[in-house]
C-alpha cells in the first residue's frame, strides 16, 4: 500500500512505524502542518494490512469452532475503506472478497456475499491480481452452485483451479479439486469426482497441504463410484 504520492514504496511494517513517528516529530515540533496529511497516509498504510491480518485470524478460529464474532466483518470492511482511499485495487480486492466470504461462510447468505465477489474479481482483474482473482471466482462458483447453476459453477470452480495452477498455488489447485468433485458427484458423475479427488491428492501431497489431503479423504466417504 502506497501513499497517493508513491512515498511508501518498499517500505516494510516497521518502517511505516518509524515514518509515522517522524512525521509526528515534524508536525508537534517542528511547524509541519503538511505532516499530519502525510501521518493519515502513512497510518492508513499501517491499519489496513493489519485489519486484513485480524480478520483472516478471526475468519479461521470460526472455520475451527464454528462461534461467529462480528469483528470479523468490520475488520475486512475497515481494510477495504483504507485500501480504496489509498487507490490500492489489489488490496480493496483482497478485502472486498473477505467481505463477501464473511456473508457466504459464516452468515450462510451467498446472495449478499455475490456483488462482494463479483466487486473483488473484478478489481483484482483490472491489476492481475491471479491470487484474489482465484478467490473470488471460486466462491462465485459455490454461489452458483447453491443457486443450482450448475454450468455456471463448473465453469467459475474450473477457472479457480486455472488460476491457481498458473501462479503456483499448489495447496489452493487442490482444494479447487475437491471443489470440483463435489460438483461432479452432485451433479451425477461421481466417476469425474473420483478422478478430482485422485489429482487434488496427488497435489496436495506434491506441496505438503495436510489440510486439503483431509478435505480429500473426508470427500471419499462421500463420494462412491
Amino acid at each position: 500500500m502506497t501513499s497517493a504520492n508513491g512515498e511508501g514504496q518498499g517500505m516494510q511494517g516497521h518502517d511505516w512505524i518509524e515514518r509515522a513517528g517522524e512525521l509526528f516529530e515534524a508536525a508537534m515540533f517542528g511547524g509541519d502542518t503538511s505532516a499530519l496529511d502525510q501521518s493519515d497516509a502513512v497510518l492508513d498504510a499501517i491499519e489496513a494490512p493489519l485489519s486484513m491480518a485480524r480478520g483472516k485470524v478471526l475468519h479461521v478460529r470460526f472455520l475451527n469452532d464454528r462461534k461467529e464474532n462480528s469483528q470479523e466483518l468490520v475488520l475486512f470492511e475497515r481494510a477495504a475503506e483504507l485500501y480504496q482511499r489509498a487507490g490500492d485495487a489489489s488490496g480493496e480486492a483482497d478485502a472486498l472478497f473477505w467481505v463477501g466470504c464473511w456473508y457466504q461462510v459464516v452468515k450462510g447468505d451467498g446472495a449478499t456475499g455475490r456483488p462482494y465477489f463479483e466487486r473483488s474479481y473484478a478489481l483484482a482483474k483490472s491489476v492481475d491480481d491471479r491470487m484474489t482473482m482465484s478467490y473470488a471466482v471460486r466462491h462465485l462458483g459455490f454461489a452458483d452452485k447453491d443457486a443450482g447453476c450448475f454450468d455456471q459453477a463448473r465453469e467459475r470452480l474450473t477457472e479457480s483451479v486455472t488460476l491457481r495452477r498458473e501462479i503456483g498455488f499448489r495447496p489452493g489447485e487442490a482444494a479447487g479439486l475437491v471443489a470440483l468433485a463435489y460438483l461432479a458427484a452432485e451433479t451425477g458423475d461421481p466417476s469425474v469426482a473420483l478422478h478430482h479427488l485422485d489429482e487434488a491428492q496427488s497435489v496436495a501431497e506434491s506441496c505438503g497441504a495436510k489440510a486439503v489431503s483431509g478435505w480429500i479423504e473426508e470427500a471419499r466417504t462421500f463420494i462412491r463410484p
